[in-house]
């Protein structure tokens, strides 16, 4: 089957890996295009190319670069009727304008068609999003979910079509790897891996939590954004400035190795009204490096943590204090969570476990059609 792809996402070359893995089953050609960069409001992101064995990886051009509601691909006509695929993978969000005109642009030349939906808040838009919305879950002829809530999300909209709850990316476990070993003797190292500090992400529940703790400890925070200054100024006010290191923004193929170094990862993000956790990715990497991780309750982190890690209450300083004094004090139970971490991961969280439950998808599509 010509499977051709649309995703933004896939400019991180990390991400990549998923698309090798699904261009390694032998039923599947894969092409996967993508814009040479895009305009996020915590700055640009320019094309990784690391990972492109096995499928072809086409760069296009894209209107209204960095909106996410209105931008599209427009070569994207011409381009379907040279290659014809069978199947046209939208990487998007189905209320927005990219989603739609890939979908009417698909039907033209007889392709089956499916969104990928990481919505877990159920939103109302205005026009023309919400026409746009409605002729979509319509129109199109499967969804894939990234978390449970998106399935109650979408069918409380009215999308009646065939589903599956399927992560959009996974992690490569020979790139995300426990390390040979780690020195005993050091401080204990947390950290905290964001690519944008905002104040949903829950830094600054971390700093409070750590200010507190006893013993030899440092405190690494990756990620930069707007809630940086903020964050800075809080680790002074709370005396711990010389303990806590704000090391910016990562390249994907450094994050291995940060996450690998680190004793302990927590992600606390707290919900809003317009935002809730739809997965907490870092989660999985650092689980997959061997890494104890403490999560909140936001969203999708605790199915996604399962038993494998510490689930706190959002917003509880207390209980994200005395889990990390857990992980400084019991070695047995660091252990054990490093094991359950990595065992968890090999079981759900792949890149190739994903590619075969999205190649599984193109088949089913396939079928029904």
């Amino acid at each position: 089957m010509r499977v051709l792809m649309l995703s933004k996402a896939c400019l991180v070359g990390t991400y990549q890996t998923k698309l090798e893995a699904i261009a390694r089953w032998p039923d599947v050609e894969l092409v996967a295009v993508v814009p040479p960069s895009w305009d996020d409001p915590s700055g640009r992101t320019l094309l990784e190319r690391r990972h492109t064995e096995g499928y072809e990886l086409l760069v296009a051009p894209i209107r209204f670069n960095g909106r996410y509601h209105t931008y599209y691909f427009p070569d994207l006509p011409q381009r379907l009727a040279r290659y014809r695929p069978d199947i046209v993978h939208i990487d998007e969000e189905p209320y927005n304008l990219a989603t739609w005109l890939a979908m009417r642009q698909a039907r033209a030349v007889g392709a089956g068609t499916l969104f990928f939906s990481w919505q877990n808040l159920e939103r109302r838009y205005p026009p023309p999003f919400n026409l746009i919305e409605r002729q979509v879950l319509d129109g199109i002829d499967y969804a894939i979910m990234g978390n449970q809530e998106a399935v109650r999300v979408w069918q409380a909209k009215g999308y009646r079509g065939p589903h599956r709850v399927i992560p959009q990316f996974g992690v490569d476990p020979e790139m995300f790897a426990p390390p040979p070993a780690r020195d005993p003797g050091r401080a204990f190292i947390i950290g905290s891996a964001n690519r944008r500090l905002v104040p949903e992400k829950g830094v600054d529940l971390l700093l409070r939590a750590a200010a507190e703790l006893p013993g030899v400890w440092r405190l690494h925070i990756a990620g930069d954004g707007p809630a940086l200054p903020d964050l800075r100024q809080l680790a002074a006010d709370l005396g711990i400035a010389g303990r806590v290191h704000f090391d910016g923004p990562l390249p994907s193929d450094q994050l291995p190795a940060y996450l690998g170094n680190l004793d302990a990862l927590v992600l606390t993000s707290r919900t809003l009204p317009n935002w809730k956790e739809q997965f907490g990715r870092v989660l999985v990497e650092a689980m997959a490096c061997g890494v104890p991780v403490i999560g909140s309750r936001s969203g999708e982190i605790p199915h996604v943590i399962g038993d494998a890690g510490l689930i706190v209450s959002e917003e509880d300083v207390d209980a994200l204090r005395h889990g990390l004094l857990q992980l400084m004090q019991d070695d047995v139970l660091r252990q054990e969570l490093r094991q359950r971490g990595r065992r968890r991961v090999l079981a759900h969280y792949t890149q190739a476990q994903i590619a075969a439950e999205t190649v599984e998808v193109y088949r089913r599509l396939l079928a029904g059609a």
